[in-house]
């Protein structure tokens, strides 16, 4: 299930939010005050529910200040109904509208839908298992925490990660992150994955599991 951010000034909308994704089976986080919400804590989310009119910093600001940073779905919550206000919130990097006051059942099946069809290609990050993966910089994060690898260890982490629960042999692996031109063979893959592993060990943490005769995948 996803993993979905609800930001709204009012605590009664955001108990009605968290509790009809809840029960869908979705992790929810609320923020009422997102002008301190850390900027580096929205990439970590699968969508985003915005709701426009709020006191410290409106919902089309928050929205241009972070849809650089995150590539999920950005719905935005409101009471307005003009077209000029859903244009201005499409042009600038939302992806759709939830009209208040809005049912719980049409709550969850636009969530759904935009589930569904976030089929986007991830430019910035994406979280997988807790592990936060910086598409930019290549690097991997646990919390605060860097996991320090080798290029070839982080491709490979990329490449399970983004297709997780999916099992890839070590030649289908090798071939996407070495090419067919490379210098080694599908064993080099072995030996990647039990450096990866000795170093995520000492996060006390195992996403790559082995399928026996088939590959490997993350979990």
């Amino acid at each position: 299930m996803a993993n979905i951010l609800a930001i709204d000034d009012e605590a009664g909308i955001l108990e009605l939010i968290k509790s009809a994704l809840l029960s869908q089976g979705h992790q929810v986080t609320t923020v009422i005050d997102p002008s301190i919400f850390p900027l580096e804590q929205y990439s970590k989310y699968d969508l985003i529910l915005l709701d426009v009119m709020m006191p410290n910093m409106d919902g089309f600001t928050l929205c241009r200040n972070i849809r650089n940073l995150v590539d999920c779905p950005i719905l935005f919550l409101t009471a307005k109904s003009m077209e000029e206000d859903i244009v201005q919130g499409l042009s600038i990097g939302g992806d759709d509208y939830i009209s208040k006051p809005f049912g719980l059942a049409e709550l969850r099946s636009r969530v759904a839908a935009h589930l569904r069809r976030d089929q986007r290609e991830r430019h910035h990050s994406f979280v997988a298992s807790g592990f936060n993966f910086n598409l930019a910089a290549k690097e991997l994060f646990l919390g605060d925490e860097q996991i320090r690898l080798t290029k070839s260890e982080y491709e490979i982490s990329e490449y399970l990660a983004l297709h997780h629960g999916q099992v890839f042999s070590k030649e289908r692996i090798y071939e996407v992150v070495f090419g067919f031109n490379g210098e080694s063979d599908s064993l080099a893959v072995v030996e990647h994955i039990k450096n990866i592993r000795a170093k995520l060990a000492k996060q006390n943490a195992s996403p790559i599991e082995t399928v026996w005769g088939i590959g490997y995948k993350w979990c």
